[in-house]
């Protein structure tokens, strides 16, 4: 029996995602699902059974790429006549109703707590951001009530959409096992004293609170992403402990997996907003899979994973102090460091990995 023609689509992230491509696409694809992903400045072509869509050629602001990205995007979907559509972005949401009005089955991936995010966006005036979250709350429930399926990536957002859904699902964000095997190849080539963050390089992400853990600590920490204002970017590089930061950059998939197979210890210590405290970031879990420790938030959820299963040091992470003394305990102490790292590498192979999510996703679609 031919499998479903199925379009992912997206006005926010690149066709390189790690989620979007590398996981659900390539999936999907591989379990004979003819698939299509369409995402803004692409280039049109086919890779591991995905054919990729440009939606987009535009580099637009935030709320240009609202109404105009998202329609453009929105056709080149439509114009597939594909049977099944995924898509990634709430500012999608209006798209969803009107492919349910062409008889399409459609899905939301829902990446993170919107209604929480809004509380915690610095762009929105502080006495716009409830009635903005509340707003955003109604619309997402009123939409995902007439859509097929629901997917996040966490618990608390699962049942925020099973109050309107009978048919969501948690398809959590784990590390493809593919890449857990790459990593351990490389294990030898581990850098003593090397630590890293990569990622978006924002002032809730803590990574002020990082490069001033730098001052307290003898190592050299490579910082891997964009910054999210020049203006941000200025105030850290005047910071003492810049010093001892090597900072990359926009990094590809290799590059983040050859940072991540050279580190000895990974830093996750985001600032306690409302989204992340109940987020579960996948570095996290791509520290695991390098065989690394981490330095992580102190947050109940994180605390709860991270010492409850012993793979890393959970601290305070508005206090750069705090931060450099526990990486200064995993420097001092590198069998203990050793441990937790192989701890980690262990929980992710049999627990936290991609193949146990791909066969949940794969459901979702048979089922549909």
């Amino acid at each position: 029996m031919k499998k479903a023609r199925v379009c992912h689509f997206t006005s926010v992230h690149n066709s390189n995602d790690i989620r979007i491509f590398h996981k659900e696409c390539v999936s999907l694809a591989q379990a004979g699902f003819e698939v299509y992903l369409i995402a803004p400045n692409s280039e049109n072509k086919e890779e591991q059974g995905v054919h990729i869509v440009n939606g987009s050629t535009s580099n637009r602001k935030r709320m240009s790429r609202m109404f105009f990205t998202t329609r453009e995007v929105y056709k080149k979907a439509k114009s597939l006549e594909c049977d099944i559509y995924h898509f990634h972005d709430p500012e999608l949401l209006p798209f969803a109703k009107k492919l349910k009005r062409h008889g399409k089955k459609v899905i939301y991936d829902v990446h993170e707590d919107l209604p929480k995010q809004v509380m915690d966006k610095h762009w929105i005036p502080k006495f716009m951001r409830k009635l903005i979250s509340s707003f955003v709350e109604r619309y997402e429930a009123r939409v995902a009530r007439k859509i097929d399926a629901v997917v996040s990536v966490n618990v608390p957002i699962c049942k925020r959409f099973e109050k309107v859904n009978k048919h969501v699902h948690m398809i959590a964000n784990y590390p493809l096992l593919s890449e857990i095997e790459y990593l351990q190849k490389l294990d030898a080539k581990k850098v003593k004293g090397q630590l890293c963050y990569v990622g978006g390089l924002f002032p809730t992400r803590g990574i002020k609170q990082l490069v001033q853990a730098m001052d307290f600590v003898d190592a050299k920490l490579i910082l891997a992403g964009n910054f999210s204002t020049q203006e941000f970017e200025a105030e850290v590089r005047q910071l003492p402990g810049w010093r001892n930061v090597d900072y990359r950059g926009y990094v590809n998939r290799n590059e983040i997996v050859n940072i991540l197979a050279t580190s000895s210890i990974g830093l996750v210590t985001l600032l306690p907003t409302l989204s992340y405290v109940e987020s579960l970031p996948i570095k996290m879990f791509e520290y695991m899979a390098s065989g690394i420790p981490m330095v992580a938030s102190n947050f109940e959820l994180w605390s709860e994973l991270i010492e409850t299963d012993v793979c890393g040091i959970c601290v305070d992470p508005s206090d750069p102090k705090a931060i450099g003394e526990a990486v200064n305990t995993l420097l001092d102490n590198p069998n203990k460091a050793a441990q937790l790292g192989t701890t980690g590498r262990k929980l992710v192979i049999e627990k936290y990995n991609w193949g146990l999510e791909e066969q949940k996703l794969l459901e979702i679609y048979e089922h549909l």
